[in-house]
């Protein structure tokens, strides 16, 4: 079974950084691994993914500059590290898996998620 659990949330002040990981396992089939926000009363977000099968990453235009997703294939976990967070970073950001997903399915943050795991808070303070 797909197991995904987000960590590494927390309070910090306007332009801190906090890197989130999620540990994703279970996978027989070639993946993605999407992170998005989701703040009281405003719509998902999603920010970033990063494909299994090849590694490409994919960003919001409003996100580029500010967080880097990356993988370690050997620990099976893929990190958000958050830079210049800003107060309307506020929410709670979850890890999701897209599956099936391979060369030649295009953006992953334009597919909706098949797994989802357990979200963490991260709160900015002005």
């Amino acid at each position: 079974d797909v197991q995904l659990q987000a960590s590494g949330g927390g309070s910090v002040q306007a332009g801190g950084s906090l890197r989130l990981s999620c540990a994703a396992s279970g996978f027989t089939d070639d993946y993605a691994i999407v992170w998005f926000r989701q703040a009281p009363g405003k719509e998902r977000e999603g920010l970033s993914c990063v494909s299994s099968s090849d590694g490409s990453t994919y960003y919001a235009e409003s996100m580029k500059g500010r967080f880097t997703i990356s993988r370690d294939n050997a620990k099976n976990t893929v990190a958000l590290q958050m830079n210049s967070l800003k107060p309307e970073d506020t929410a709670v950001y979850y890890c999701a898996a897209i599956v099936p997903f391979g060369v030649g399915f295009g953006t992953c943050l334009d597919y909706e998620y098949d797994f989802l795991g357990q979200g963490t808070q991260v709160t900015v303070s002005s």
